[in-house]
């Protein structure tokens, strides 16, 4: 579906940026967009409490451990549900919560997008 609207790039994802007080729509607009792309909410679409992300070592909990660290080959939880779905729609919820280390991590992703 993401071809039929000129969303589809073969190198890139698509992201889009939702802004907002509480309680305005974020999170149903990003449900929607993914019942829309995918037909089925429940396998496309990925939620991220980014508040279990306070602390600086919950970065390998977020993306994974890095290589020679136990638990390296099983990723963390963005990148164990990606594998899953790799077109799925993800809501990072409370991102203002998460540990600036995170966050770092999330501008990395995206700068590379």
């Amino acid at each position: 579906r993401r071809k039929e609207n000129g969303w589809y790039d073969e190198e890139h994802p698509l992201v889009f940026l939702f802004l907002g007080s509480s309680g305005i729509g974020k999170t149903e607009l990003a449900k929607q967009t993914a019942k829309y792309i995918h037909k089925d909410v429940k396998k496309g679409f990925i939620r991220l409490d980014m508040s279990e992300f306070q602390e600086r070592h919950e970065v390998a909990k977020f993306i994974g451990s890095p290589p020679g660290y136990v638990g390296h080959e099983e990723g963390g939880q963005l990148t164990k549900q990606l594998r899953q779905c790799p077109n799925a729609v993800v809501l990072f919820d409370e991102v203002d919560k998460a540990h600036p280390d995170v966050l770092t991590i999330m501008l990395q992703l995206f700068d590379e997008v």
